[in-house]
């Protein structure tokens, strides 16, 4: 394994849309985050970005309009990666993975070993077959294992959809029964976010994915933390871990010297409970940022 290498720019960027759709509580948060200064505790320079999808790209089929918004967010990572920085994804919600996995491939080509570690309450591996809600936000992870909507993946920039044996999953406390039939027929692993919770320890999973790929983009959906912590949230979940709990895995990544991405995402600005979700978020970004200096890069 190569030694990781320092964390010495950080480019942010900020999703300020919903799917496709531009929203003013997204907006709010984003503002939140940067008057925070919770991105300056990496203690390295950073610069900040926003994706756009223009009217004119606009279609009737909406997940064609998620892949092109998701064009952006891959222009924007491509970019930032060929000059070597360190990637944070913030705003948006699950639905914009495609766009990281899309701008990596870019850069580092279609054979790249990308590692997925996936922190959510909801493993979002549904397809139009498998799901009962329809819920697109259900579905990103899928369409990156080249499960679903190969047009927005293609829209993406993803040309090599991600094996499934590359895939950790962490927490995924609540799974369609169909879902979770579909991860289970594949190579996913689902891991336990600490001591006591179901599934396979967490450490021997990841240090395996490090072994066995180039780089690890750690995707964060704010949801995976206990209700307490994100009331507000549109899909929260009772029985979840606690903040240093999701801390404490979160390092564990992190010490791979492997994450060369991390995203939070789905984090609320509306609704009662927004300042608590608001301030989790916070909290999240300053610990992970402040992990990630400490681990540093993988090598270009």
């Amino acid at each position: 394994m190569k030694i990781a290498q320092p964390l010495n720019h950080l480019q942010v960027i900020g999703v300020p849309y919903r799917n496709a759709d531009y929203t003013e509580p997204i907006v709010t948060v984003l503002k939140a985050f940067d008057s925070s200064q919770a991105y300056t505790k990496a203690a390295v320079p950073f610069d900040y970005a926003e994706p756009d999808l223009s009217e004119n790209e606009r279609t009737a089929v909406e997940t064609d309009n998620i892949g092109r918004l998701n064009g952006s967010i891959a222009d924007h990572v491509a970019n930032a990666r060929r000059d070597n920085k360190a990637i944070l994804m913030t705003g948006g919600n699950c639905c914009h993975i495609t766009g990281v996995v899309g701008g990596l491939q870019d850069v580092h080509g279609p054979d790249v070993k990308i590692g997925l570690v996936w922190f959510d309450a909801h493993g979002d591996f549904n397809t139009p077959q498998t799901t009962l809600s329809g819920m697109l936000g259900g579905m990103p992870v899928a369409v990156c294992a080249g499960l679903a909507f190969p047009k927005w993946r293609e829209l993406s920039h993803i040309k090599s959809p991600i094996p499934t044996d590359r895939i950790v999953m962490v927490d995924v406390r609540n799974l369609d029964e169909a879902e979770e039939a579909l991860v289970r027929a594949t190579g996913v692993k689902t891991c336990q976010p600490a001591a006591g919770y179901p599934g396979e320890p967490l450490e021997p999973a990841i240090q395996q994915l490090a072994e066995n790929c180039d780089i690890i983009y750690l995707h964060i959906d704010s949801d995976i933390l206990d209700e307490r912590y994100v009331p507000n949230h549109g899909t929260v979940e009772p029985n979840g871990p606690s903040m240093d709990e999701v801390m404490g895995a979160l390092d564990v990544v992190m010490a791979t010297g492997k994450v060369a991405v991390l995203a939070l995402v789905s984090v609320y600005g509306e609704g009662e409970g927004a300042d608590i979700s608001i301030k989790s978020g916070i909290e999240v970004l300053e610990r992970g940022l402040g992990s990630w200096a400490k681990a540093g890069l993988p090598q270009s």
